[in-house]
């Protein structure tokens, strides 16, 4: 890996930290909005609404932190912030990684539960959304993404990388044998497989599964457009999780795969992988902000809370009022 010339890709420094300070907006209003509607609603929650709520905290933890990161790549990869800002901000990043896909599995699985298992009317509804489960979900969240709490370090370059101080994991305290490359690539694989795979395959089984039954169901030409919605929405919901974390997930995999020797080192694609990681990086970010305009906005009772909170309750409230009892009849199948 010494032998291949790595020349920082100059358009990074500028354009992840906006892309960064733009997810942090746009992240900090859609889900504070998000948590304030779910706060503020008066009407008994949905099952639904339990793990909406929770991944909206799952994602503000996450992109309070952003304007720190933003400023670390805006002065050339230079941490100005301490050691113990370096390792929470990491911790942060790893945190909302296992958050998100596992209230997203777990939002998945309690509507299999009610939609595809579901006994029938007349039969009480099992739910995923205890207090129980939102305990265990946070729980192995937080304790999957200790190892960057314990590993996060911040040390000083050489003169040829003019003395920055680095943020960075460090595995000199368990790593005697020089195998750092082993260590990446064991947690790598490991985040992968837990933040992503798993959770994605559940996902897509689930959602899969709740298209069946939609499909079967809906059959009825007066239903047809609802059919297609509901169907919309299930596959936009994979798609965009998906989509967002798929290439940060393969880049990583292949670059650390190639650092432990596992995969022969090719210069020229491990240097692109190296420029491209940045970017991929900011598109998994980036589901922080999208996750309220799925599992939201995307709800009309939800829109018309955000709507109420935005000032235009009283302008809408009359289109409201004719459009609610369609609306609740299209969402019925997604609510819990």
């Amino acid at each position: 890996m010494s032998d291949c010339e790595y020349d920082e890709w100059e358009p990074s420094v500028g354009l992840i930290p906006t892309t960064y300070l733009l997810i942090f907006f746009l992240g900090i209003t859609g889900n504070g909005l998000v948590l304030w509607a779910s706060h503020r609603r008066k009407d008994r929650p949905r099952a639904a609404d339990t793990f909406i709520a929770q991944l909206a905290i799952a994602d503000l933890a996450f992109v309070v932190t952003l304007p720190l990161w933003a400023v670390y790549v805006s002065l050339g990869y230079h941490w100005p912030f301490g050691k113990f800002a370096c390792k929470v901000s990491g911790y942060m990043v790893l945190l909302n990684m296992y958050a998100s896909a596992f209230c997203l599995t777990g939002l998945s699985l309690d509507r299999y539960i009610v939609i595809v298992l579901s006994p029938g009317p007349g039969h009480p509804r099992s739910s995923l959304s205890s207090p129980m489960a939102i305990t265990i979900t946070w729980a192995s969240a937080g304790l999957l993404a200790l190892p960057a709490l314990i590993f996060r370090n911040t040390g000083q370059t050489d003169e040829l990388f003019d003395n920055r101080t680095m943020c960075f994991m460090d595995y000199s305290a368990v790593d005697s044998s020089g195998q750092t490359h082993l260590w990446e690539a064991i947690l790598g694989f490991t985040s992968t497989l837990l933040a992503f795979v798993a959770p994605f395959c559940v996902i897509l089984f689930c959602y899969v599964g709740i298209g069946r039954r939609v499909s079967g169901h809906f059959h009825l030409p007066l239903v047809a457009s609802r059919k297609r919605r509901l169907l919309a929405i299930m596959v936009g919901l994979v798609v965009t999780f998906g989509v967002c974390w798929a290439p940060f997930h393969l880049v990583k995999s292949i670059y650390v795969l190639m650092n432990a020797d596992v995969l022969p080192l090719i210069c020229g694609l491990h240097v692109f992988l190296n420029n491209l990681h940045p970017y991929a990086t900011c598109l998994g970010y980036a589901n922080s902000c999208l996750n309220p305009v799925l599992y939201a906005f995307l709800d009309p009772r939800f829109r018309g809370h955000c709507r109420n909170l935005l000032g235009c309750g009283v302008l809408l409230k009359g289109a409201e009022g004719q459009t609610e009892g369609k609306a609740h009849l299209k969402f019925t199948l997604l609510e819990g």
